[in-house]
């Protein structure tokens, strides 16, 4: 393992000291899981984009894409708990 020195302003350091210590951690390893967290959620949102992307050139070069509101109204009915048909892509081009 290696060490960092990460210089924080003194009030972020009180927050963070302070709130390691309202859920009984150090601030040393309160610190670790932010970065930990944050480092996760920018993969996620990086891998997000890069399926985004994908999808909108497939979109693109077929011509097919879904409803929206298809889309909206199946997942509706999923998170419900009930069984839906999915969507069909369907042409968008005129």
């Amino acid at each position: 393992m290696s060490t960092t020195s990460l210089k924080l302003p003194d009030e972020l350091k009180q927050r963070a000291v302070a709130a390691a210590e309202k859920i009984g951690v150090s601030p040393h390893a309160f610190m670790v899981h932010a970065i930990e967290q944050a480092a996760t959620a920018a993969e996620q949102r990086a891998g997000f984009v890069t399926e985004a992307l994908a999808a909108r050139e497939q979109m693109l070069k077929t011509g097919k894409g879904y409803d929206a509101a298809e889309v909206h109204a199946w997942l509706k009915a999923r998170i419900a708990g009930g069984k839906a048909a999915k969507p069909k892509a369907g042409s968008w081009r005129s």
